[in-house]
């Protein structure tokens, strides 16, 4: 089971970017994606999730109306696309995944996780 994520680098604050994060090795069994960030010096804290028919979805309070997290199954591939960027938001971010159904956005309950990829807001 393999997590690959792309597409951070450094956007002024106000811009957009779009995470992408293609998994591999799940057989065909359903898996819930979430997103976490981690800033320097910081503990990693949730940000976004969606469950396998990307019909039910949980966002931090700190990136609703601004996040929008999604996937593609048939791509494999999860997505969190992020508007109206704040320095606050500069952090590593982590895609996870989790075998069944449900939602979580506790980070112990992912299993799988990317290699993270550095987003950089600058003001």
């Amino acid at each position: 089971v393999q997590l690959q994520v792309s597409g951070g680098g450094l956007v002024q604050a106000g811009g957009s970017l779009r995470l992408s994060c293609v998994a591999s090795g799940f057989t065909g069994r359903p898996y819930a994606m979430g997103w976490f960030r981690q800033a320097p010096g910081r503990e990693r804290n949730f940000v976004a999730a969606v469950d396998w028919s990307a019909t039910s979805t949980y966002y931090a309070d700190s990136v609703k109306s601004r996040f929008t997290v999604s996937r593609d199954n048939a791509k494999n591939t999860g997505y969190l696309q992020m508007n109206s960027l704040k320095p606050e938001d500069t952090a590593v971010y982590y895609c996870a995944a989790k075998y069944g159904t449900s939602l979580s956005k506790d980070a112990r309950t992912f299993r799988s996780w990317g290699q993270g990829t550095l987003v950089t807001v600058s003001s």
